[in-house]
């Protein structure tokens, strides 16, 4: 049996190992015997003997071939190699056999003695556990020797569930492979392990060969080469030019080959089309990260993209990791290092903000900005197209970077959206991440005929996913360096109550308007407050929160009152707007500041400045050791950037979700029906007919309301009488999806003759737009007595995902659009926050003595959505609408839904 190229591609991967650099797995093949017999002598005798119990002194091409030929259904192996095309050699196999029709399959590894102990073996078993639960393997045996100890902690730090028990000298572990939260923990563990060691090759090289290094002012193989001396870096650089002996007084080298000595880091700027016979000599010379700043690639268009293929291709095939291409490098500032790889003149002072950009043009605006203000850095990485290294892996170095306490990014595009929120969500669990995105909407597979499809925009969707990754989104990036900086240099808010003293009634009135508009609180201050304040400053002065000293004040009046405020239990932050008449005031107001910061930091209270419309004044403020008071230069900045700060306060106080495992759940018999559906229509795509929506739903155990269909009004009548009336008459279309739009909605039939009136009604309505053929009959459901309505639905996002949603329900939802959304996955706590998110929540609490509706059903709801999304990847749009939900107690009721289904899974 064999396997084509699209399934080659299915099963292969490329996977990141403990010491940075990245290992191809891919299925074997019968061309694979010379490279496996190679691979065979090279393994030690010890190796040799753990993995068949015995030792083998000669492999011959009869038993290579016997280990290359596979099924790949019964029999599987998976080679992991380094080098292409006539230079890949095997360094990894790992197999597994049952007897056909098992569900039960023994597994067996081995690794080269010089690449054990990175990670090889878990990747290898978590790669054929993937292929074997799509082979119906729920099992995996291990024979394994005692004196085995590596193999045994591969399968016991797997995360699957295990069981052993000693035969002889040998133990046999049973690992079941079912996906479980321990497993995607100990994927996610090995995964950051290997992304912070593979940054560590580029934001701490030992070494650094800049190829493409020149002489010429003004060039970037210039810049770029002169940056690394000047700033001081710490390791050792090698410039690579054939047409130079030396540059700055520094010996050239004709190629990289040519080097003595280790290059950790290879940074090339040369034209694309020389990257590719580049980047192969420095695989031969053992370099592990590559920067690309060249652009030319995926950058320019198709003929580009295929060259970053290419490219990316050689990278992962000899085990190296690549930054860019089309980007701008990347600086450490840290004085043990110093490395400024970039084109930029500008290195940034010092600090605690990691900075990671898309943009290699933005890139050097960025660090000028982040100079003129004085806003310390501690790296920044330009990603450029992230053909490999993306903000995901940036992000998992710097959660546990000592350097770093806040990051900003700035994004163009997301990747993987599930999995940038699952790293996202783990660092903002510690630390604030900060971003501003430009990305273009993206262009939609299709025209969504749902209403959730129709109002899911790609800033929804981009919002969503902000929300739930615990980000911090920002418009402008003015509002990204000021939320960076408060968060860098002041503690977290302890609540949203601010204090605002001021020199000027205006600038204090239009501070506090702000903050109110965002959430921020304006309270009063304590009486001890008022009485003390009212001792310090002059008679004039206007002692209610905000504050107005009155320009009769003084310095020294304006820091005792900072020290009041300080004290004030009623505060939560501290706001001091100054307007300097004349620039010596200026100095002492700053001097101020410096004085009282201290008390406030080791309090716990915020403290910040506006020198209303100044920039960069924080300079005045600055001290390294208890970090900087931020200064603002408008009240809608101060405002913002404080309310941010208050939500990461918030985020950090919240408890984590979980994904809950929910009863009454027949996955096997919703698989079927939605099959059943395609296969009826003989089409991609089809939208399900009642009957199917409603024995999906019931898999779910999501509440519905009983409904009876009728071909002819004689029916319509029967199936009213057998429900009881009052009943609601529903168009039955096969073809048409929006019944209101075609008046193909009747509610509140009280009697036979009015059943079959509304029949009739539905037809003639039909027949006026010229549609009466696509009338298959009418829906009969019983009548639900007045509750809130509201609305649950699911639509595809081409970059993002599934996207669900919940809202105001109704026939005005797409005018309203009082909806929001979240990307699945969902929590329990993502439910809890999308029910509380929307207007009309305030309906479901119970609105001018209506009695509270079962909020808590509507959760379970939200998330029994989530799980059948997550079973059948087929769904591509649903509307639930209207969802009656009932008084407390009750539950709630679907009355209507609309479902899409496609063959093609996501």
């Amino acid at each position: 049996m064999g396997l084509d190229d699209r399934s080659l591609d299915k099963y292969s991967a490329t996977v990141a190992l403990k010491n940075g650099s990245s290992l191809h797995l891919r299925p074997i093949m019968t061309a694979d015997e010379e490279k496996l017999i190679a691979f065979f002598n090279r393994l030690s005798k010890q190796t040799i003997y753990l993995r068949f119990h015995h030792v083998i002194t000669h492999m011959s091409k009869e038993e290579a071939r016997q280990f290359c030929t596979v099924d790949y259904q019964n029999t599987f192996a998976m080679v992991g190699t380094l080098g292409e095309d006539a230079e890949e050699r095997i360094i990894a196999v790992g197999r597994y056999a049952r007897q056909p029709g098992d569900t039960v399959a023994q597994i067996a590894f081995e690794v080269e003695d010089k690449y054990q102990g990175l990670g090889i073996g878990s990747h290898l078993l978590d790669q054929l556990a993937f292929i074997a639960r799509d082979k119906r393997i729920t099992k995996f045996e291990a024979e394994v020797l005692s004196e085995n100890r590596e193999m045994m902690n591969v399968l016991v730090n797997s995360g699957f569930t295990m069981h052993r028990q000693m035969q002889g000298t040998t133990y046999l572990g049973v690992l079941d492979l079912a996906t479980t939260p321990i497993v995607e923990q100990k994927s996610m563990e090995r995964e950051k392990v290997a992304s912070i060691a593979s940054l560590r090759t580029f934001l701490n090289p030992k070494s650094v060969a800049v190829i493409g290094a020149s002489r010429r002012p003004n060039t970037i193989g210039n810049f770029v080469f002169r940056n690394l001396i000047q700033q001081d870096f710490k390791g050792v650089i090698y410039p690579v030019n054939p047409k130079a002996e030396s540059i700055a007084a520094i010996k050239a080298y004709a190629s990289v080959l040519d080097i003595q000595g280790d290059v950790d880091l290879a940074i090339i700027i040369t034209p694309a089309e020389t990257v590719q016979h580049i980047v192969e000599e420095c695989a031969r010379k053992g370099v592990k990260g590559i920067v690309v700043l060249s652009s030319g690639f995926a950058d320019t268009g198709p003929e580009g993209l295929e060259r970053q293929n290419r490219l990316l291709k050689t990278v992962r095939s000899y085990g190296m990791r690549l930054l860019g291409p089309n980007c701008m490098g990347l600086v450490n500032t840290n004085p043990a290092v110093n490395l400024n790889a970039t084109f930029s003149y500008v290195f940034p002072p010092h600090g605690n903000i990691a900075f990671a950009t898309q943009s290699g043009v933005l890139g050097s605006a960025i660090l000028m900005y982040s100079n003129n203000l004085n806003i310390g850095l501690s790296t920044f990485v330009s990603i450029g197209n992230r053909a490999d290294i993306s903000s995901n892996e940036l992000m998992q170095y710097w959660e546990d970077d000592p350097e770093t306490d806040v990051v900003l990014l700035y994004l163009e595009t997301f990747g993987n959206p599930r999995k940038f929120t699952r790293i996202a969500r783990s660092i903002t669990a510690k630390k604030p991440v900060v971003a501003v995105t430009s990305a273009s909407p993206s262009p939609r597979a299709r025209t969504s005929t749902s209403e959730t499809g129709a109002i899911a925009t790609d800033q929804a969707a981009t919002e969503a996913l902000f929300k739930q990754a615990g980000i911090l989104r920002v418009d402008t990036l003015e509002d990204l360096f000021d939320t960076g900086s408060l968060l860098a240099n002041q503690p977290l808010p302890a609540g949203n109550r601010v204090a605002i003293i001021s020199n000027a009634g205006g600038p204090a009135l239009l501070t506090a308007e702000a903050c109110r508009a965002r959430g921020l609180e304006v309270p009063a201050l304590t009486d001890n407050t008022i009485t003390r304040l009212k001792s310090i400053l002059p008679a004039r002065a206007n002692l209610s929160n905000p504050i107005d000293t009155s320009p009769e004040f003084s310095i020294d009046q304006y820091k005792q009152s900072l020290e009041l405020l300080r004290e004030d239990v009623n505060v939560d932050i501290v706001v001091a707007i100054f307007i300097p008449p004349i620039l010596s005031l200026s100095e002492e107001f700053a001097a101020v500041i410096r004085e009282v910061a201290p008390a406030y930091r080791d309090g716990g209270k915020p403290l910040v400045t506006s020198f209303l419309g100044l920039r960069g004044t924080r300079v005045e403020l600055g001290f390294k050791d208890k970090g900087y008071v931020p200064s603002f230069a408008f009240p809608e900045s101060t405002a913002g950037a404080l309310s941010r700060a208050l939500q990461f306060s918030e985020r950090l106080k919240k408890p984590v979700g979980i994904i809950p495992e929910l009863p009454d759940i027949d996955k096997e018999k919703a698989a079927g029906i939605i099959d059943a559906a395609l296969q009826k229509a003989g089409q991609p795509q089809v939208w399900l007919d009642a009957g199917s929506i409603t024995g999906l739903l019931d898999c779910y155990g999501i509440k519905v309301v009983p409904l009876k269909l009728a071909k002819t009004p004689a029916e319509a009548v029967e199936a009213a009488q057998e429900i009881g009336f009052p009943v609601a008459v529903k168009l039955l279309s096969s073809s048409i999806t929006q019944k209101t739009d075609v008046e193909g909605v009747i509610l509140d039939c009280r009697t036979a003759e009015e059943v079959e009136k509304a029949f009739n009604r539905i037809g003639k309505n039909l027949n006026k737009i010229g549609r009466k053929n696509e009338m298959d009959g009418v829906i009969i459901q019983k009548m639900i007595k007045s509750s809130v309505e509201v609305i649950v639905g699911v639509t595809q996002h081409p970059s993002f995902g599934p996207l669900i949603m919940f809202g105001l329900g109704g026939i005005y939802v797409e005018l309203f659009k009082d909806v929001t959304f979240s990307i699945h996955p969902l929590t329990d706590i993502d439910a809890h926050e999308m029910v509380r998110s929307v207007k009309a929540y305030q309906l479901l609490e119970g609105w001018r003595g209506s009695p509270r509706a079962d909020i808590s059903s509507i959760e379970d709801l939200i998330l029994r959505i989530s799980a059948m999304v997550e079973d059948n990847p087929q769904i591509m749009e649903m509307d639930l609408n209207p969802v009656k939900v009932l008084p407390d107690g009750e539950a709630y009721l679907v009355v209507d839904g609309r479902i899409m289904v496609c063959a093609e899974s996501r």
